[in-house]
């Protein structure tokens, strides 16, 4: 595939990484429709790529994106056609949220810089973040007249804990990279130098995985959060099911044969040998 898929957002797949930039670091990668429509695209023509095995999102520059134009994503839109600003927020909601939260590829925000407002929902859409110690972060909307609004505010009060996340909500504070480490809103926060090579490192481990029970495991993660205790214990043993019998690479046999029959696997210390 070509190594870019617009001018809003840059795309490079090297190493089974599909590395997705959102670029425009002149306005801190903040989201507008162009960023919007490109990344619909994107994540639609990367499902379909074999080389790219896992999603890695950051920023070009010196952010991971400052969040929603509020001249081209909300002014312009709010005074020109309503149908267009629907298709619009439809579409920002569908790439943030319905389209990026359950995606069949693991994704990781790699947050090099300013990550603000709306981009929260972008960071917590992934299934792993990494971030660099001094990147910043702020949920500024209060400082604005406005209430973190889209689905950012749900995203929020499903990934922190109540005091935190309310406790920035309502103040609009900012913090660093160490600090979301310590909420919990990042994996790890590491040196700006080393961000790179940690999230490679992440990707790769992933890349051990079978994709299909990873793809199952997020499923299932996401699907249970709202459920009762009663219908995720139904829902898991049906999921669970459905992955032994329709896992092409029949890794729960496989792991079980080489636990118990050939003593080569021991469960864990690592995945199980897939090219067994």
């Amino acid at each position: 595939m070509d190594d870019t898929s617009g001018k809003n957002v840059l795309v490079r797949v090297e190493g089974g990484i599909a590395w997705i930039t959102l670029n425009r670091p002149g306005k801190h990668n903040a989201i507008n429709p162009g960023i919007v429509y490109e990344m619909v695209a994107a994540l639609d023509r990367l499902e379909t790529v074999d080389d790219a095995k896992i999603i890695v999102i950051t920023g070009a520059g010196e952010a991971f994106s400052a969040g929603q134009d509020l001249k081209e994503y909300f002014r312009e839109p709010d005074a020109g056609d309503p149908r267009e600003r629907e298709r619009l927020h439809a579409a920002n909601a569908y790439w943030q949220w319905r389209r990026l939260m359950y995606y069949p590829k693991p994704t990781i925000a790699m947050v090099n810089g300013w990550c603000f407002g709306g981009a929260f929902q972008v960071l917590l859409a992934c299934d792993l973040a990494i971030a660099n110690e001094d990147a910043q972060f702020g949920l500024s909307e209060i400082n604005w007249g406005i209430i973190p609004a889209g689905i950012v505010t749900k995203s929020v009060a499903m990934a922190l804990a109540q005091r935190q996340a309310l406790y920035y909500i309502l103040t609009g504070d900012p913090f660093d990279g160490r600090r979301a480490e310590q909420i919990g809103l990042v994996n790890f926060a590491v040196p700006a130098a080393e961000l790179e090579a940690r999230t490679k490192a992440l990707a790769h481990k992933l890349m051990e995985k079978n994709p299909f029970v990873l793809r199952s495991c997020k499923t299932a993660y996401h699907r249970v959060r709202e459920m009762s205790w009663e219908n995720a214990f139904d829902y898991l043993g049906a999921k669970n099911d459905q992955s032994k019998l329709l896992d092409p690479e029949r890794g729960a046999q496989k792991g079980m044969s080489q636990f118990l029959d050939e003593k080569s696997y021991r469960p864990g210390l690592g995945a199980y040998k897939r090219d067994a």
